[in-house]
């Protein structure tokens, strides 16, 4: 296990994490290697070229946008949304760029922002990732002074060509519990009597305490509050500071009205939706549901809007886990500390279960589709609702099996290459079969045939037999047959 939970959840902006926050990070990385080599101040050019699924649908999901904000200086969780306006207005209306926010050079996305959109990979010749970027800096007289290859893997992970073909025969984290299956990490509960939960608690703990690993995790404790915090509190407050995020994430989303940008005309849904539902109040019995809906939809709108959200585990599926996780504080009795004590429980079991998809398969749309993007969200909610709601180990294990038991197969064809259509109901859509994964699960006894590794290796292989037309590129599927208009 090499993944954190707050590397699988990450505070970032919309729309994409792998086309805008993934681009947006490696421009950033670019940039300070740069000046870590002190070469920044001899950098007088820096060109980028965008490959596969970022070149086709690049401009929807405002790559463009991400690789300016990199090239600045500008992080995805800390960047204020409403002043990426101005700082990209600045950049086309002067066509100049101050490089890592202090050096200016020239900049002409004409010509340094190349969308190589007949090329699949940086080098043409070798199979690697659909999400590839080149960077190159030049000096005055044109001398090339740095070029590095970047892969945007999805939810917002990134690696540089010599990361993705690096050989490790060790792991590079150590943990208490280990695991690198669903099986080992039943096996480990069952022998030490443990939760899933608090089996990744003391696994956060441990990356926590070790001084060799850097993982940025939100926090709303200021630093001195922090020194008396066990290193459990400490993992407990940040996973609340992603849950705060997320929430405001949802109620932004609600309170918003008009139209999402892109040139769709899409307008926003989650508003009257939830105006109406207030309306009727209790007379629907299906009335949750509803709300679920409108849950995740007011997120996937905030996100499709640029707005600020977290990466679960990605953007484009950012909202189904905020989805159940107010499904359950709304609609599930208990006191407010059970509540809270259920959340952590949801986002630590949840995070499991993504790094297991994460490390044995794929999270990117580019790579295997949507059922790697919001059939992953749904698998991680649908067993995170079964630890918030107390159920056993197996029963997390069977609802996130049965969640993408019946997302195999989604593909990824956006309309217009934005995070729209059919992205936004996509996610209300999965948050719905997360229930109901959790509902059959804890219904059931006795064991089930297929088990959760079995339908992650069959996920991914799903993916790669899937064609790339429609693999986030927009050229088949919904994207082809739908008139833009």
């Amino acid at each position: 296990m090499n993944t954190s939970l707050f590397e699988l959840f990450k505070i970032g902006i919309g729309p994409s994490s792998s086309h805008t926050v993934g681009p947006m990070r490696a421009a950033l990385r670019f940039t300070r290697e740069l000046k870590e080599k002190n070469l920044l101040e001899q950098t007088a050019r820096v060109k980028v070229d965008l490959y596969g699924s970022l070149a086709l649908t690049g401009i929807g999901h405002g790559t463009d946008r991400a690789i300016l904000l990199g090239l600045l200086g500008e992080t995805p969780d800390t960047v204020d949304p409403y002043t990426v306006e101005t700082k990209i207005a600045a950049i086309r209306n002067t066509n100049t760029l101050a490089l890592g926010g202090s050096k200016t050079i020239p900049f002409s996305e004409a010509e340094d922002l190349n969308f190589r959109r007949n090329q699949m990979y940086p080098d043409p010749a070798v199979h690697s990732h659909p999400n590839g970027m080149r960077f190159t800096a030049f000096d005055n007289a044109g001398r090339k002074l740095a070029e590095e290859v970047f892969y945007s893997i999805g939810g917002g992970f990134i690696v540089s060509e010599a990361e993705r073909t690096a050989v490790s025969a060790t792991d590079t984290r150590t943990v208490p519990y280990p695991f690198r299956s669903a099986a080992d990490l039943l096996a480990l509960a069952k022998q030490h009597n443990l939760t899933i939960a608090h089996l990744m608690l003391a696994n956060e703990v441990a990356l926590l305490n070790d001084p060799a690993i850097s993982i940025t995790r939100p926090q709303t404790i200021s630093a001195s509050s922090q020194i008396n915090l066990s290193a459990e509190q400490k993992i407990r407050a940040s996973i609340l500071a992603l849950w705060q995020t997320m929430q405001q994430c949802t109620e932004r989303g609600i309170a918003t009205e008009g139209i999402l940008p892109g040139g769709l005309n899409v307008r926003r849904r989650a508003h009257r939706l939830a105006e109406r539902l207030n309306t009727i109040g209790s007379k629907d019995p299906l009335a949750p549901i509803d709300w679920v809906t409108v849950y995740a939809m007011a997120v996937n709108e905030e996100n499709a809007g640029g707005g600020r959200v977290v990466t679960a585990p990605t953007n484009g599926a950012a909202g189904v886990i905020p989805a159940i996780g107010n499904y359950y504080l709304r609609f599930i009795d208990g006191t407010e500390a059970e509540k809270e004590e259920g959340i952590l429980r949801y986002f630590l079991t949840a995070a499991a279960i993504g790094i297991l998809y994460k490390e044995n398969a794929s999270i990117s749309g580019a790579e295997v589709g949507c059922q790697g993007e919001v059939g992953v969200a749904c698998s991680m909610a649908a067993g995170g609702l079964v630890a918030a709601l107390n159920g056993t180990n197996a029963q997390i294990e069977h609802a996130a099996e049965i969640a993408m038991e019946h997302n195999l197969g989604m593909t990824c064809d956006p309309i217009g290459g934005l995070v729209q259509i059919p992205c936004i109901e996509r996610n209300g859509m999965g948050a719905v079969k997360a229930i109901n994964a959790c509902r059959m699960a804890m219904h059931e006894t006795g064991d089930h045939k297929l088990s959760l590794d079995q339908i992650i290796a069959t996920m991914y292989q799903t993916g790669l037999d899937m064609q790339s037309r429609y693999k986030e590129t927009s050229l088949a599927g919904l994207a082809l047959n739908i008139i833009e208009c």
